[in-house]
């Protein structure tokens, strides 16, 4: 809570905000890649989907790595591959080689920002709370800083050269993992955002015998229990609301601040303009989600947290609705201004209803179906919306049908919860 504790958590904010932000700003050079590299929209949308869908799919992975090398070797070495991963992008000349580079980039934002998350619990307890919602903010932050960066270096350098400069600037990940030394006392500070299984007594193991098909089989089902809380899906319908209905919610949400920018330039208005619609969302996701921290820790809130989560979920699916009148400036600053209250309301209660729906020594595995089962909407969504702009020509569609997806998911969960809550 005090010291060195403050510079990994300085560390910790700048890698949520170059790699949550980062796959938001593929908007900015949407026509580039469409016209450079001859492709659809349906198969340029894959690229932002893979980076964000890998950032969660590759979790037991990255648990794997941490266990045995620790947070700071991975961070660093996710550091490496993100940086490589998008700077490669410089070379390609096909959407499938894009394709390729932005697996590695997915997979190096993942090992980059989940043992971030998980070293934090370790340096804080008193200030835990605090610490959480202040390195969440990373996210805003880079939202408001990188679609500015996009913008000019998509003027002066081009697509190619943007990718090349901005893979450089995620190797500064590999500074802040550097920073994330083990503290002295890790005892009772936190546990691993996915445990791992314990390894079998050494006087049990042969080296000289291979492991028999029922020991694999063992072992399998100790890896998924440990990794994966599939037993509560059936035993805790609360949990199992929650996950299906926040899966749904993934489907959409985001997916239209990715053709925010195509849409605005579409509509004639300047890319520069139109990338200052994209920060200002950022800029008002930074400054709010500190004041929905503190308004949801007030002990009213105590108990009623899936409920405001879903209200301000709906709100976020119902302003899509707002792209309707046009792709003018005013009306475009008023979506990204309601976007961005609502999506600080929505980030500041998603984990802190996953910490109330499940006890703390199943949460590590809930936790791990709960980011498996998103990463799988995470890399349908983008696709989809690719699709419905292919086969209508228009983007305004993807606002209209992902808004409405959205509100769905809303509404599911406000009436499941309720039915959860009254029901004898």
């Amino acid at each position: 809570d005090r010291g060195w504790a403050w510079v990994v958590l300085g560390a910790t904010f700048l890698v949520k905000a170059l790699t949550m932000a980062l796959p938001l700003c593929v908007g900015v050079f949407y026509t580039d890649l469409q016209n450079v590299l001859n492709a659809s929209n349906r198969e340029v949308s894959w690229v932002p989907a893979i980076m964000r869908s890998l950032r969660h799919a590759a979790g037991p992975i990255c648990s794997l790595l941490v266990k045995k090398f620790g947070c700071r070797a991975t961070v660093m070495l996710g550091g490496v591959l993100s940086g490589l991963g998008l700077a490669a992008s410089f070379l390609i000349h096909s959407i499938k080689g894009l394709y390729v580079t932005a697996i590695i980039t997915g997979i190096g934002f993942c090992f980059s920002s989940q043992p971030s998350v998980n070293i934090v619990q370790h340096y804080f307890k008193a200030r835990l709370v605090f610490a959480n919602a202040l390195s969440s903010t990373g996210m805003a932050v880079g939202i408001f800083t990188l679609p500015l960066l996009a913008n000019y270096l998509h003027t002066e350098l081009g697509w190619r050269g943007s990718f090349l400069v901005l893979g450089g600037l995620l190797l500064n990940n590999c500074v802040c993992g550097a920073v994330m030394r083990p503290p002295r006392d890790p005892v009772g500070r936190g546990m691993p955002l996915i445990n791992l299984p314990a390894s079998l007594p050494e006087e049990e193991c042969s080296t000289t015998e291979r492991l028999t098909r029922l020991q694999v089989w063992r072992d399998v089902k100790a890896f998924v229990s440990e990794h994966m809380a599939i037993d509560q899906l059936f035993q805790n319908s609360r949990y199992c609301a929650y996950a299906c209905g926040v899966t749904w919610m993934t489907l959409g949400y985001g997916v239209p601040m990715i053709y925010l920018v195509p849409y605005a330039t579409a509509g004639g208005m300047e890319q520069s303009k139109a990338a200052l619609v994209l920060t200002c969302l950022g800029g008002v996701n930074a400054v709010t989600r500190p004041l929905f921290a503190l308004i949801f820790h007030m002990p009213w809130f105590k108990g009623r947290y899936i409920y405001a989560f879903s209200w301000a979920l709906l709100i976020n699916g119902l302003s899509n609705c707002i792209c309707c009148a046009g792709p003018d400036f005013p009306v475009l600053m008023a979506y990204a201004v309601i976007q961005g209250v609502s999506m600080s309301a929505v980030g500041s209660l998603m984990f802190t209803i996953l910490m109330d729906l499940v006890e703390m020594r199943c949460f590590s595995s809930a936790l791990g179906l709960f980011n498996l089962m998103q990463s799988v909407t995470l890399l349908l969504g983008p696709p989809l919306a690719g699709f419905l702009i292919d086969w209508t020509g228009q983007f305004l569609h993807v606002f209209v049908a992902f808004g409405f997806l959205i509100s769905s998911a809303a509404v599911l969960l406000l009436v499941v919860f309720y039915w959860l809550d009254t029901r004898p």
